[in-house]
């Protein structure tokens, strides 16, 4: 890794080697963060060269991501070590589409929607578990474990099964049957726990310990936020590095927003692009500590989980730090939306630009429209709005969203009656 200095906690400021085993601060037991050698990587890549690369998928910003360099198949050669050799599935370079009709509907001048529903099991969280079956590797590990409200858990099992690992992975009972039934095809052990998220997170981390698996949740594992970081590198990218004003996240446990920010000041470090966006952080209105934290200007509080996003229905975030960090840094804006709000997003998602969105997926570009109409932005700006999971993974909540098709007799003259 010739790019990474080390790990510094966010709370202390306490240094670590970064190791493939790594995890919280050794210290007083804060979030840590990968830092980097700029200097060294503007000597090693820049923008002209970097868009010259053939590799289409997160991999392609080796230089910005904690992987040993034979981790990864040599660019000219494709051969490298046997972690290097691990068979798997393609993550990143999702779509980005230039939304003029959805920016028209709610009176914005530029929106763009950058879709990670369409990574290989239908979610941004893709990212982090590429990054997890690779560290997990380098630390010899053969088992990977965690806890998730759903996405999480399927992004984990999938790259997992693909790179050949075993997964124990932990869900609230009330995750979605779409998102079990795709831990259940991936081959995962799944543990579905009685209780709230906080349940679940506590369970998976007293068995991690028991047994000694991979930590593969992100709030523990510094090096997930690393693979979360690289929607920022393509946003980036995908705009030829001339940042928008804003960029909007759905926000649950904080680690996706603390990701989107670092990458995009490694982005601006590394002189990639010359100015950093002001986040739009966004939650249900049912569970928004972390939101509630920013504009009580005050320390964040537990809250109930009582929305129908599931993927952000987080009452404990298990990462305010980075997450609050990255709004203030930021300047950013947070904004609060109901689940009616959240259905309508996904209407609009669907019939203005084509893209299907899970709830938590629809959050973010709900947050928008209400920061428009409440003039939290303003109408002349530039916004990217990242849909973070594919409405395939929560069917019921899509149809109470899109409503009932017309049913009718298979006759031409009962049609033109409804026509």
């Amino acid at each position: 890794m010739n790019h990474v200095i080390n790990a510094v906690c966010v709370k202390c400021g306490a240094e670590h080697e970064a190791t493939p085993d790594l995890t919280t601060c050794r210290k007083c037991g804060g979030i840590l963060d990968i830092r980097y050698d700029y200097d060294r990587i503007r000597r090693d890549i820049g923008p002209d060269a970097l868009k010259k690369r053939t590799d289409l998928s997160m991999w392609r910003y080796r230089e910005f991501l904690p992987v040993r360099e034979d981790s990864l198949p040599n660019p000219a050669t494709g051969k490298g070590s046997s972690v290097a050799a691990l068979p798997r599935l393609r993550v990143g370079w999702s779509p980005f589409y230039r939304a003029d009709r959805l920016a028209r509907e709610i009176g914005l001048k530029t929106l763009y929607i950058k879709d990670d529903g369409i990574n290989p099991t239908a979610s941004l969280k893709d990212r982090a578990s590429a990054m997890a079956v690779v560290k997990a590797a380098e630390a010899g590990a053969k088992t990977i474990a965690c806890s998730s409200t759903g996405n999480a858990a399927s992004s984990l099992a999938g790259n997992a099964a693909a790179a050949g690992f075993e997964t124990y992975i932990f869900v609230p009972e009330r995750a979605p049957k779409g998102k079990v039934a795709q831990l259940m095809m991936f081959g995962a052990h799944v543990i579905s726990v009685k209780g709230s998220y906080e349940d679940t997170f506590r369970l998976s981390a007293e068995a991690i310990e028991e047994y000694g698996w991979y930590n593969r949740n992100a709030a523990i594992n510094p090096y997930l936020m690393e693979g979360k970081k690289t929607v920022s590198f393509e946003i980036a990218e995908q705009l030829d590095f001339h940042m928008t004003d804003y960029v909007a996240v759905s926000v649950g446990d904080g680690c996706t927003i603390g990701g989107v920010w670092k990458g995009f000041k490694d982005l601006y470090n590394a002189g990639f692009i010359d100015r950093l966006p002001r986040l739009i952080s966004v939650q249900a209105e049912g569970c928004c500590p972390i939101n509630r934290a920013i504009a009580e200007g005050k320390d964040w509080e537990p809250m109930e989980e009582n929305t129908i996003a599931d993927s952000i229905a987080v009452g404990v975030p298990r990462n305010p730090d980075k997450a609050l960090n990255a709004i203030r840094e930021s300047n950013g804006v947070v904004v609060n939306v109901s689940d009616d709000e959240i259905l309508a997003a996904m209407r609009l998602l669907g019939r203005t630009c084509g893209v299907f969105a899970e709830p938590a997926g629809a959050t973010g570009t709900a947050g928008v429209r209400k920061a428009v109409e409440t003039g939290l932005i303003e109408p002349d700006a530039s916004v990217v709005s990242i849909v973070t999971g594919s409405g395939l993974k929560d069917v019921a909540n899509a149809m109470k969203a899109a409503g009932e098709p017309l049913t009718i007799e298979p006759s031409m003259e009962v049609l033109r009656t409804h026509i």
